[in-house]
């Protein structure tokens, strides 16, 4: 069995190199390594989500699936006023994001945590909720991600995810949960989703 990145403990070690790109006018720089989401390029989906995503003047965010941390890391660098917390399930990847946070001088901003969706953040509450959803862990994650970040947003909190399967279903369960929807863009097959936390 091929084993995907939605793995806790994936079992390959891969080997590590550097990537580097550059998101709205601000360079970010990565570390990877091969086993983990994307490792040769910023996946074009996240990128084209942080191009587009509608970012708090203040308070926390979160970044929900966060991989080695390229949205997480990115929104800090872009907003120093920012808290970033980013949850993982990957091991490996969660490693990876702390190094990175590291590397782009976000380290005293972003709080790197592994475990399985909201579980690690159960508690919280935040301003935005960002995520490129693990598709290939299977529809049920992706709903329980967009579900079930409605109770972790403030009021007036958005969810902003990116989707290039399944957009129907998703922008069925968006506005059954939320209520209203948003497209902020559309590019090669991407969609980047809003969905406001209303009373």
């Amino acid at each position: 069995m091929k084993e995907h990145y939605y793995s806790e403990k994936p079992r390959i070690i891969g080997r590590r190199s550097v990537i580097s790109d550059v998101i709205r006018g601000v360079p970010v720089e990565f570390v990877v390594e091969s086993g983990v989401f994307s490792c040769e390029r910023v996946d074009p989906g996240t990128k084209l989500l942080l191009e587009y995503a509608i970012i708090p003047d203040e308070g926390i965010v979160l970044d929900m699936g966060a991989g080695y941390g390229v949205i997480g890391i990115t929104l800090a660098k872009l907003n120093p006023k920012l808290k970033v917390y980013m949850v993982e399930i990957n091991t490996r990847a969660v490693q990876l994001a702390k190094i990175n946070a590291k590397r782009n001088n976000v380290e005293d901003q972003v709080i790197v945590l592994q475990g399985n969706l909201y579980e690690p953040v159960k508690d919280m509450k935040f301003n935005a909720i960002y995520s490129n959803p693990p598709f290939t862990a299977g529809m049920d994650v992706v709903e329980k991600i967009i579900k079930n970040a409605r109770e972790h947003l403030v009021e007036g909190g958005t969810l902003q995810i990116v989707v290039r399967r399944g957009v129907e279903k998703i922008r069925k369960m968006i506005l059954e949960t939320y209520g209203n929807i948003e497209i902020l863009a559309s590019k090669k097959g991407y969609k980047v989703i809003l969905a406001k936390k209303t009373k």
